[in-house]
């Protein structure tokens, strides 16, 4: 049985309902409150705010899969992630027969936080049934490559809307893409399609991916391997709001600074 997709409607939280029944976010960025502090900006901690609505959706679900960056600082911890990691896993262990982490490029000393109970895996990804899922900074492993559709984060996807008078606003969204036609000289195989998973921390607003010249990290991206033009968009309610060429809108201002290629270590 294929496991079957879906976006739980008015939340960042993709579904997997197969052989199992799973729940599947990415981007936690816990301690994120820290960072902005030390900017001088003073909001609360949302760590309780994602546990509740992880809590809340837990029923009828066998596991839960992370797609990385639960913690924020990198390089480096600080106290608020030592404090509240701990606390927001046991939660989710309460919630969930199984709990399941990919590595993100934020997750340095991750382990150390982390309940015995816990799966951690490899940035290079995990393969459930026919799904592959990965944080996104890194190079897939083949066997994750080879599944039927390779579900990621890293990018904090959203789009940006403006009127007229250039006034714009952020939403976070969901964008399901498909691979360009190979051959590919790193992968003999590709998935079907690609699905990229907003964040869970409702802090961040998110990267508009709509811009012209859109600056998208990790090798996949990179490599421009993804039909990004053709890409669906969709809003957190589910609403099609079309393709990311429909979509484009011109950079300026404080974005101009994201136009820039992404760093090498992103491709390694």
């Amino acid at each position: 049985m294929r496991l079957q997709l879906t976006p739980l409607p008015d939340r960042p939280i993709l579904e997997l309902v197969g052989e199992s029944k799973l729940v599947c976010v990415g981007d936690l960025h816990i301690g994120l409150e820290h960072e902005m502090r030390l900017n001088g900006v003073h909001v609360p901690s949302q760590t309780h705010r994602m546990e509740r609505l992880l809590i809340e959706v837990a029923p009828g679900h066998d596991g839960i899969v992370i797609l990385g960056d639960v913690k924020h600082m990198v390089p480096g911890s600080s106290r608020q992630e030592f404090r509240e990691v701990p606390q927001f896993f046991r939660a989710m262990l309460k919630a969930y027969p199984r709990v399941m982490v990919v590595r993100g490029n934020h997750d340095t000393r991750l382990e150390e936080m982390l309940p015995d109970a816990v799966e951690m895996h490899p940035a290079s990804g995990l393969v459930l049934e026919d799904i592959g899922f990965v944080h996104g900074h890194t190079w897939p492993s083949d066997e994750v490559m080879r599944s039927r559709v390779l579900v990621l984060g890293h990018n904090h996807p959203a789009v940006l809307f403006e009127d007229g008078l250039r006034t714009s606003a952020v939403e976070r969204c969901w964008v399901r893409a498909r691979f360009r036609p190979g051959p590919h000289e790193r992968y003999q195989l590709l998935p079907e399609e690609v699905i990229m998973v907003p964040p869970l921390n409702p802090g961040l607003r998110g990267s508009p991916i709509n811009f012209q010249g859109p600056r998208l990290l990790g090798p996949i991206f990179s490599k421009d391997m993804i039909e990004l033009e053709t890409a669906r968009v969709y809003l957190l309610d589910g609403i099609y709001l079309g393709t990311v060429a429909d979509l484009r809108v011109e950079r300026r201002g404080r974005w101009k600074r994201y136009a820039d290629g992404p760093s090498s270590d992103e491709e390694k």
